[in-house]
């Protein structure tokens, strides 16, 4: 199972606007150098403290643009807050395996469902619109760069 990384995004604080960047350093047990959860200043970043879902985010470009259709609207690759949007590969799939990405070394953790947050800061249709759609937590278990078009590649998801 391949795909490709379409985008990567940052916030510096829980609620600050995400940041297109063009490649970006994964740290192992933290996350993407300069964002939030790295920084441990996420909304969420207490209350995950102690575990690894907080370390990096991934969602199908696939799905939001679906989304987009069925909801008559126009999010942008960023809007939905996940740091890496991925095409060509269903991530879901990929939870309890190890993938690489890039140079980086993932293992995916869980669904990253939408929550009441991101519909108060987005839009209220993404509660029912992205079960189980939104993307997944993973955790990095060697880090290192990762940068736009790098493939995503899977032996043991297929």
């Amino acid at each position: 199972m391949n795909g490709e990384v379409v985008g990567i995004f940052t916030a510096a604080a829980a609620k600050a606007p995400m940041e297109s960047l063009e490649a970006a350093h994964l740290e192992a047990g933290r996350g993407i150098v300069g964002d939030r959860y790295h920084l441990a200043l996420g909304t969420f970043s207490e209350k995950l403290k102690g575990t690894r879902d907080s370390e990096i985010t991934l969602v199908e470009s696939e799905e939001i643009e679906q989304f987009n259709r069925a909801q008559s609207k126009s999010l942008g690759l960023g809007d939905i807050r996940r740091n890496i949007v991925t095409c060509g590969v269903r991530l879901n799939d990929l939870v309890g395996h190890r993938f690489q990405v890039g140079g980086v070394m993932l293992e995916g953790l869980r669904l990253c469902e939408p929550c009441a947050h991101l519909a108060a800061i987005v839009t209220s249709e993404v509660l029912p619109g992205l079960v189980h759609r939104a993307g997944i937590r993973a955790c990095i278990v060697s880090g290192g760069a990762v940068k736009l078009g790098d493939r995503i590649i899977s032996s043991s998801a297929e």
